[in-house]
């Protein structure tokens, strides 16, 4: 019997990587110390969320916002110090660009390339748009592993390649020559990913210039906008020119126009508040790295990765003392054992390392 418009299902209809799938999971934290996700944990200064309120109050929703976002995109131009000769194209986070990137290379059979572990939102949406992937394992201390990139490169021929500066989950930045060493012999796009930049001291903005097939590509979400959903990625203006062509009228609504420009006058503010991050990070690594059978690695983040026995035991003694952080044990086999912690304000900070010691002391 035929299948009718009343019985068909997914699994007739949906391509099977679509079907392969697991969604991508964001777990309840209410009432828990949130910190699984990479969010600022500070809030803004009174005076400045009343700025913002006022701006909300006489926005005109009932008009489209503006299409190619100028203003905002002068503005992150200006904190970012962007050559004129660079273009930027925004998007709904970066998710969505990564998106837009996979869509215009999605020839078939062209490839996706990355290492792992490193951000699920590359291989996902290699999977989502039809392009073959490729992960290059990084070495055990998650260090870059060049020679197996470049023979990989060349096996495979990616059409596009993704890099994360600092690395997510690891939080480690990989070697700067190394990556361009990758960029020089790419066949095809390079993207840095530097979502985590506001804490590292490292960028290849700087390199746009040097490199026509590199394209930087950052976040807000990390240094205070997360609900605003803020991305943007910067190089040649001939290649974001024809990305524009697949983004979507619209994905930057009218608010998170407004609230980010709003807040880029004030991007002093939110760069103190990841210079307290980096600070809180110092203290919060020196208490793991004094924690008997906890192994923390070094991060250029805004988050630690620690390696732990029994880590999904410790992970749920977390959570059941009102301690959310990510448990990573399953997702790779590098990362075996591995949770990895947001950093908080001082008192959730202090509040895990207690959680933390008492989930560890259940199986002393």
């Amino acid at each position: 019997m035929s299948a009718t418009s009343s019985t068909v299902t997914p699994d007739q209809l949906f391509r099977r990587e679509v079907l392969d799938l697991m969604a991508y999971s964001v777990p309840d934290s209410f009432g828990m110390a949130k910190l699984d996700a990479m969010e600022n944990p500070y809030l803004l200064p009174q005076s400045l969320r009343e700025e913002i309120a006022h701006i909300v109050a006489e926005a005109s929703i009932n008009r489209y916002p503006d299409a190619d976002a100028g203003r905002l995109k002068e503005s992150i131009r200006a904190v970012t110090d962007l050559d004129q000769d660079m273009g930027i194209l925004l998007g709904n986070g970066s998710d969505e660009i990564i998106q837009l990137l996979a869509l215009a290379v999605a020839k078939p059979g062209a490839t996706l390339l990355s290492v792992e572990p490193s951000f699920v939102m590359y291989r996902m949406i290699a999977a989502f748009t039809g392009l073959r992937y490729v992960g290059v394992p990084l070495t055990d201390d998650f260090t870059l592993d060049l020679s197996a990139v470049l023979t990989a490169m060349r096996q495979h021929q990616p059409a596009l390649i993704f890099l994360s500066y600092p690395n997510n989950p690891s939080g480690n930045l990989f070697d700067a020559e190394a990556i361009s060493r990758i960029i020089e012999s790419a066949p095809g796009l390079v993207v840095v990913d530097e979502a985590y930049h506001a804490f590292a001291d490292a960028s290849f903005m700087p390199m746009l210039s040097r490199y026509p097939n590199l394209l930087v590509m950052r976040t807000f979400s990390k240094l205070g906008m997360a609900g605003l959903r803020l991305g943007f990625i910067a190089g040649s203006k001939a290649w974001l020119g024809q990305l524009e062509k697949l983004r979507l009228p619209y994905n930057v609504n009218m608010l998170t126009q407004y609230v980010a420009q709003k807040l880029l006058q004030h991007h002093d503010v939110l760069l103190r508040q990841a210079e307290q991050i980096k600070h809180d990070r110092a203290w919060l690594y020196d208490r793991l790295v004094g924690l008997a059978d906890v192994r923390p690695y070094a991060s250029d983040a805004n988050f630690i990765l620690f390696r732990v026995m029994h880590a999904d035991q410790v992970f749920k003694g977390l959570k059941d003392r009102g301690v959310l952080i990510k448990n990573l044990s399953n997702s790779h086999p590098l990362l075996l054992d591995c949770l990895r912690v947001t950093v908080g304000t001082q008192q959730e900070n202090e509040m895990f390392i207690r959680a933390l010691q008492e989930s560890i002391h259940q199986f002393v």
